[in-house]
């Protein structure tokens, strides 16, 4: 025969470890103090101004296409 199941109790901890779940997404989402966000959030764009400075093309070089020279552009 199989085992008996409470119906109540496995709802409630079906509902216990979503809730659960939950909780967590929200911990990471609103976890980080603000100052570590702004840290790496200043980290993160003097990376990109950095690479950016690295670049030897302009970004309207990239923009034209292959035939097309600088005189044809203006």
């Amino acid at each position: 025969m199989a085992d008996l199941i409470n119906l109540r109790r496995a709802r409630k901890a079906k509902d216990r470890a979503e809730k659960e779940k939950a909780a967590d997404a929200n911990r990471v989402l609103h976890g980080t103090p603000k100052a570590v966000r702004k840290l790496s959030e200043a980290q993160k764009n003097k990376a990109e101004q950095r690479l950016a400075g690295h670049r030897l093309e302009n970004k309207d070089e990239d923009n034209r296409s292959v035939g097309e020279s600088q005189s044809d552009q203006k």
